[in-house]
């Protein structure tokens, strides 16, 4: 009797340890490259998204590598890439569709999600946002880190200096005058970035001017423009003329910080900051649209899902799957909430968590309302190089090493020889 108890009990071990070892060699396993400069709560984040969406699909294992910002992200993931070691699917910034498709990387996400319900969810999102990912006819970025440039205010120094705390500027004029206004011995009315993301801040100057800076196809730029010009005198004018922001170079990475220690009552950012700056501030602050002057706008920024060759079929509608629960409305929501990125879709403000986080917090509201007037990222064919080309003519003009107009000429001349083959 024991002999066959014994005997049953390892069958049934035998038989567990099969079974298991049955479903280990059935999970499809992928690597995602993914952008966190900082770690912290991103981290935390998208790895709490990770889990619950492997409690859902336990078929689907999904490693996360976090890898610095965009540029580090790309360089760190082609790498792999040529090392034999691909990665699946990647979150890297959406200006990068260009160089992704030319070095024969990605594949479009409507090659692989050819259901109806697929096809759906490729059309479900802010047409602004898919804009750097259409090309050529496909679908090949799908949005989830994305943000457009907002205005952050500290509504309790617009009170003390007598201002309409929930009247931010609207127009460059008013900027100007509001800026002055605020600006002390021991503070600036206003910061604009200038490091890491120069090329993304002047576009909205651009644009904001009537002018944007590439064509659709990518293969013309338009940096030296009159319209182009005049913005970039005006940004060096908020500076060496109206004294009301700081000589030189402001740090894109600092800036929050100087903003929450009250070193300047607006600062121009991501919205990507707003849960953090919700957070830190120990003040009443606003946010609003960027100020107009020709016209309102931004560029939408942020980073998108892409698809990487060289994975099996299996490894491919794993991805979707991943891809498709990460940007399902509930997820999109809690994203945003999370983090301050704009929700990408309309249906994701309309989920109760984040419709009821918008009433309750408005401010979350200002980059989705802004998106009506937004504009694609600076996206062209060799994009990392022209805009490298465009971030240092813009510092070289800010700082004073040349004039606006030397440094976008020398720029425009960069990019026209860089682009020239594409066309």
């Amino acid at each position: 009797m024991l002999r066959q108890l014994i005997k049953k009990t390892t069958l049934a071990a035998l038989l567990a340890t099969t079974l298991t070892a049955a479903g280990s060699a059935a999970a499809t396993d992928l690597t995602m490259y993914y952008p966190i400069a900082v770690g912290g709560p991103l981290t935390e984040v998208i790895d709490g998204m990770i889990n619950d969406f492997q409690k859902a699909n336990p078929d689907i294992k999904v490693k996360a590598v976090y890898s610095g910002n965009y540029d580090e992200t790309r360089v760190r993931a082609v790498s792999a890439i040529k090392g034999g070691q691909p990665p699946q699917i990647s979150v890297l910034g959406a200006m990068d569709t260009y160089d992704l498709i030319d070095q024969n990387l990605i594949e479009p996400f409507d090659k692989v999600a050819t259901s109806t319900e697929d096809r759906a969810w490729l059309q479900s999102f802010y047409p602004a946002l898919m804009a750097n990912g259409n090309i050529d006819g496909h679908v090949w970025g799908i949005p989830f880190q994305r943000s457009t440039i907002v205005m952050f205010y500290n509504k309790d120094m617009f009170r003390a200096a007598g201002l309409n705390p929930d009247a931010p500027p609207k127009t460059w004029k008013e900027l100007v005058t509001t800026a002055s206004k605020l600006t002390t011995k021991d503070r600036y009315g206003v910061m604009i970035p200038s490091t890491g993301y120069a090329y993304w801040l002047f576009q909205a100057l651009a644009i904001q001017n009537g002018v944007q800076l590439m064509s659709k196809d990518g293969t013309q730029v338009y940096f030296n423009s009159p319209a182009a010009i005049e913005a970039l005198e005006f940004w060096r004018a908020l500076s060496v003329t109206h004294h009301v922001s700081p000589a030189g170079a402001v740090e894109w990475g600092t800036l929050r910080q100087a903003f929450l220690q009250g070193q300047t009552a607006m600062m121009w950012h991501t919205t990507g900051n707003l849960s953090a700056v919700k957070k830190e501030a120990k003040f009443d602050f606003g946010v609003a649209m960027l100020p107009a002057n020709k016209q309102p706008g931004s560029p939408v920024g942020g980073g998108n899902f892409y698809l990487f060759k060289g994975s099996t079929p299996a490894q491919q509608a794993a991805s979707v799957t991943f891809v498709r629960w990460m940007t399902a409305p509930e997820r999109a929501a809690q994203w945003s909430i999370a983090t301050g990125y704009v929700g990408t879709s309309g249906a994701a403000y309309n989920t109760p968590a984040l419709r009821d986080y918008s009433k309750s917090f408005p401010q979350a509201l200002v980059a989705r309302d802004q998106l009506a007037v937004a504009v694609p990222e600076l996206s062209t064919e060799q994009g990392a190089r022209v805009r490298e080309a465009l971030s240092n003519a813009v510092q070289a003009a800010l700082t004073g090493s040349k004039t606006p107009k030397q440094a976008l000429d020398e720029a425009q001349a960069t990019a026209e020889r860089l682009l020239k083959p594409y066309r």
